[in-house]
């Protein structure tokens, strides 16, 4: 795992930019946003319908964003929630993440320190078709 950089720090600041702006009780808890290995952010909000089941991560909206773009080489990913906390990505994240871009690394709350640690960490033994 390896200290925040000031583009980690900024990716954390997009995500609770675009929480704040977008929290909706009961439809938008958690932010999220994520940097290319080109150098661009995406954002996106989960969101949740009214049925419990029907939930999409914000990581998950994030990476329909950057494929949106064309642009899924995933650099680092970051969740927050609406009061600004750092929550690790859900193992379905994980597993989305690393068949996107396996090299890529999501910012997580360690010993109350900010750390960018690689999914291939927070996943070992990864399914493979």
């Amino acid at each position: 795992m390896n200290e925040l950089s000031p583009e980690d720090q900024s990716l954390v600041e997009e995500a609770q930019a675009i929480i704040r702006k977008r929290f909706k009780e009961g439809a938008h808890h958690i932010g999220s946003a994520l940097r290319t290995k080109s150098g661009n952010v995406f954002v996106g909000v989960h969101v949740e319908g009214t049925i419990g089941r029907v939930a999409v991560c914000a990581e998950a909206i994030a990476i329909g964003h950057a494929a949106t773009a064309g642009d899924t080489d995933i650099d680092t990913i970051v969740a927050v929630t609406e009061e600004g906390r750092v929550v690790p990505a859900c193992g379905i994240c994980r597993e989305l993440i690393s068949d996107y871009s396996p090299e890529a690394n999501i910012i997580i709350e360690k010993d109350k320190e900010l750390q960018a640690a690689p999914v291939s960490e927070l996943l070992p033994q990864k399914y493979r078709r």
